[in-house]
Order: structure tokens, then sequence, then C-alpha cells
């Protein structure tokens, strides 16, 4: 597996990419114009885990058992939905194709953290 995405939830999708563009100089790389915007990153990503309380808060939220925004890319949905599962790995449901082609799961850790599973469109 590889780090897909590691997304940041906006309310408001012009207003952030107005201010992720203008103010933060980052280069856009795709949006829908409805609910979804990527940006090139130019470096590589990693994914950090970092051991705290379990009521641990940074101004005042709750940052462990929460959806984290991380997709994990895979090469087969399927086969590691089912290896993943016979492992004792707690999804939210089935892996579903979507409406742009990929197919997504979502899964927790062990607390409770959701990660997304992403199969890229054929």
């Amino acid at each position: 597996m590889k780090i897909g995405f590691v997304r940041i939830f906006v309310t408001d999708l012009q207003k952030a990419l107005a201010f992720y563009t203008k103010t933060l100089g980052m280069e856009l790389d795709y949006t829908d114009e409805k609910n979804w915007a990527q940006f090139k990153s130019g470096v590589e990503v990693s994914l950090a885990i970092e051991q705290c309380e379990p009521n641990h808060t940074i101004q005042g939220s709750k940052v462990v058992g929460r959806f984290v925004g991380v997709t994990l890319m895979v090469d087969s949905i399927d086969q590691v939905y089912k290896l993943l599962t016979t492992k004792g790995v707690e999804f939210s449901g089935r892996p579903e194709k979507q409406p742009w082609g990929g197919t997504l799961a979502h899964l927790k850790d062990l607390d409770d953290n959701v990660l997304t599973l992403m199969e890229e469109a054929p």
C-alpha cells in the first residue's frame, strides 16, 4: 500500500480553493468544482502514528477515534478487503464502487480512527 491522499475537510470549496491557490500558492491538479479538489504536492508523503492519551485534544478536538481523512491506495480492493477481514480488521461496510469510477472501503484502526482504502478506476 501507499498513501493516496491526506484530505482536509472544508465547508466551502470555492473559498478553500481561493485560499489554497491564491493565499498559499499551491498548484491545483484537479477539481470537480462540486466537492473535490486536489493539489500537486511536489513531495512524497509519509504516514506517521503518534502515541497519546485516549482523551488527548488539540485545540479542543479529540485526536483519537475519528475519521482521519487518510486514503490508502491498493491495486485490488477486494483482495485487500478479504485479507484484512481475515485479520480481524473492522470495516464500516463492503467496498463500494463510486460514481467517479473508483472503489472505496472504510476501516478502523485499533483506536477507532477511520481510514479509507481506495482502488482507482480502471
